[in-house]
Formats: C-alpha cells, sequence, structure tokens
C-alpha cells in the first residue's frame, strides 16, 4: 500500500514538474507577458491537466521568482526589475564561465552554438528581434550544454526564462540583441579553435556589455510608463 502511494506521488510530481518545464520554454521563447493574469482555466487546457496539479505547478514557479501571487486578484507572470537583472547576469557570469574552462575541442555544443550564431544573422535579415532574441537564448543555452550537467542546465532554463521577462517589458530589442550576433560568431570561433583564455575574456566583456544595456532599456521603460 505505502509503494503504490509513493508510485503516485511520484507520479504527480513528475507531472507537474513536466507541466512547469513547459511553461519555462513558453516563458523563454516569449509566449507570455510580463504582468500577464493567467487564467486557471485557459492554462489548465492547454497542458492537459488538471486545475489542482496547475496550482502546484504555479506555486513551483512562484517560488522561482518565474510567477507572482497577488491575494484576491490571482496568479501573474512576474515583471523583473533592475535588482533582478544584476542577480540574472551574477548567475549567468558564473554558470557561464564555467561552462567555457570545461569546453573541449568537438563537443557536440560547440557545433550546436555555431548554427544558432549562423542561424541568428539569418534571422536579423528579416527584423523579427524577438525571434532573435530567442535564438541567442538557444545560443547560450548551448554554451552551457558544454558542461554535460542536467541540473546546471535546468538551472540556466531558470535564468533565461527569467531574462526573457525583463526583455518582454522592453518595446524594442533591436539594440540589445544586434551587437551580439558579431559577438556571438567571435565567440564561437576562439571556442573551436581552443583558445579559452581569450573565449573566457570575451564572454566576460559580453556579459558586462549586455548587463548594462539590458539595464539601461529597463530604467529608460520604467520612466516612460
Amino acid at each position: 500500500m505505502v509503494a503504490v502511494e509513493n508510485k503516485i506521488e511520484n507520479d504527480d510530481r513528475s507531472l507537474v514538474e513536466s507541466a512547469a518545464a513547459r511553461m519555462r520554454e513558453s516563458l523563454i521563447v516569449g509566449e507570455l507577458s510580463p504582468g500577464q493574469k493567467l487564467s486557471e482555466h485557459q492554462v489548465a487546457a492547454q497542458f492537459g491537466i488538471s486545475r489542482n496539479t496547475l496550482r502546484e505547478v504555479f506555486r513551483l514557479l512562484t517560488s522561482q521568482r518565474l510567477l507572482t501571487y497577488i491575494p484576491n486578484r490571482g496568479v501573474f507572470v512576474a515583471a523583473p526589475d533592475e535588482a533582478a537583472v544584476i542577480d540574472i547576469y551574477r548567475v549567468r557570469a558564473v554558470i557561464q564561465t564555467g561552462a567555457i574552462r570545461a569546453a573541449t575541442r568537438g563537443h557536440p555544443a560547440l557545433a550546436k552554438m555555431r548554427r544558432l550564431s549562423e542561424r541568428g544573422r539569418e534571422i536579423s535579415l528579416t527584423g523579427d528581434w524577438r525571434k532573435v532574441g530567442t535564438n541567442n537564448m538557444e545560443f547560450h543555452r548551448a554554451m552551457v550544454e558544454i558542461c554535460d550537467s542536467p541540473r546546471l542546465s535546468t538551472c540556466f532554463d531558470l535564468v533565461l526564462a527569467e531574462l526573457r521577462l525583463v526583455f518582454g517589458q522592453l518595446e524594442d530589442t533591436a539594440h540589445l540583441h544586434e551587437p551580439y550576433l558579431d559577438l556571438n560568431a567571435s565567440l564561437i570561433t576562439v571556442l573551436d579553435a581552443g583558445d579559452l583564455k581569450t573565449a573566457n575574456s570575451q564572454l566576460e566583456a559580453y556579459l558586462i556589455k549586455s548587463e548594462r544595456a539590458v539595464l539601461a532599456a529597463l530604467q529608460r521603460a520604467s520612466r516612460h510608463m
């Protein structure tokens, strides 16, 4: 009897975690907007889960700072502030510089990064900067895959989802993505060559530049609200 109950609990936990992962992916690709109110009925139907399971998903994502619960009003998609941006980039620096140090020539993630770098240029020609941003997130996700650590990749997905919610508060993101097309190409070139020292220096400068640009854009947006 205990074994059956444990199996049910494990199945329920697995369902919650699976649905939460799918919702995080929706956040990463920009399908949900910061400040958007979430309808239990609609979201449960979309993910094919019960409303009780969805409430557990909401609790999990709220604890991960991706959703916000407001008593008597409901559950909303989070809108990260400047303090969150600073912490996001602090975490990115730790995880991504660690990935660079772990890089080995010929790792499959490097080929994936190159494909995504080239794809980013192609998308930029269409002027769809949201898609460019999504592609860029996939580039950095692939970088973390160098570590061959599911735990680090899961942690990084939380960072990407929260970062997407920052971008979602900004009307024009072209200037936040366009400069990094060349930087992505340069970074993968030195990684392919096995020059980890240069790659690490480039990445550190990259993240500092990106953080400053995102903070400035968020400050401008808050002044015009």
